[in-house]
């Protein structure tokens, strides 16, 4: 199966994308393993795991990881951080693990590229019975910033037709059955907000990177000197909403 071709944009901006991308604060992997009840050491999937962001967090809260990731540029930055024996090259439509393998999966800002039905069975397989399934979004919040706005309508006004906002969610492919009804926890919390962190943010959005290399430099730019003649709050908050299911 083919990737989603916006996501097959992802690696031309790997290096602003794990510069750029908010890291996961141990609240978070902490409110996933109660809600799912995984002990320390517990086996976890981390699926289509980017450049391991979750990853690490994950394996920094003692539970056992493998990430898959389909893209090897992301997959070289995961390698580095968290070693080739937890990485696989695998789809979420394909997942290249045996089936019970591991007691729950997680997703973390990617859900909207997969086939979910397709994705959903395999993920189910690869569970075991009882497991549990934590989807993430992570939306940083510039509103303290005083090129929010601008930079915010700069990028909207370039999105083009985009899965995560226009397509179905994952509460709605779980209505097939098999599992549990969805519940939802959204937790805030901040991280340093240096403005070149800002930019790379930007350029690490998947339509961003889907430009052309002289488009995407002037936004870029733009977005640059926006931030470079603006205020920028130390820190600033990540919100994180953490969607979760078990198998039944």
């Amino acid at each position: 199966m083919a990737l989603h071709p916006l996501a097959a944009q992802f690696p031309v901006v790997v290096g602003a994308y794990e510069r750029g991308r908010p890291e996961y604060a141990p609240a978070v992997v902490g409110c996933i393993a109660a809600e799912l009840r995984l002990a320390p050491g517990a086996p976890v999937l981390d699926l289509a795991a980017g450049t391991g962001k979750l990853t690490r967090a994950l394996l920094a809260a003692g539970l056992d990881v493998i990430a898959v990731e389909p893209q090897a540029s992301l997959r070289e930055v995961l390698v580095t951080g968290v070693g080739s024996e937890r990485v696989r090259e695998g789809l979420a439509e394909a997942i290249p693990l045996a089936d019970e393998a591991v007691a729950a999966v997680t997703v973390a800002d990617a859900f909207h590229w997969f086939d979910a039905s397709a994705a959903l069975s395999e993920i189910g397989r690869v569970l075991q019975p009882g497991g549990g399934l934590a989807v993430l979004s992570t939306v940083p919040d510039w509103s303290g910033a005083s090129w929010a706005h601008e930079v915010g309508s700069l990028m909207a006004g370039l999105r083009p037709e985009h899965p995560h906002y226009d397509g179905p969610s994952w509460r709605d492919a779980l209505q097939a059955g098999g599992w549990s009804a969805p519940r939802e926890i959204r937790l805030s919390t901040s991280q340093p907000a240096q403005p070149e962190r800002i930019v790379d943010y930007v350029a690490s959005v998947s339509w961003v990177a889907a430009l052309s290399e002289e488009r995407r430099g002037e936004l870029l730019a733009q977005v640059g000197t926006l931030v470079a003649a603006g205020e920028t709050p130390a820190e600033m908050p990540i919100h994180v909403l953490i969607g979760l299911a078990s198998l039944v």
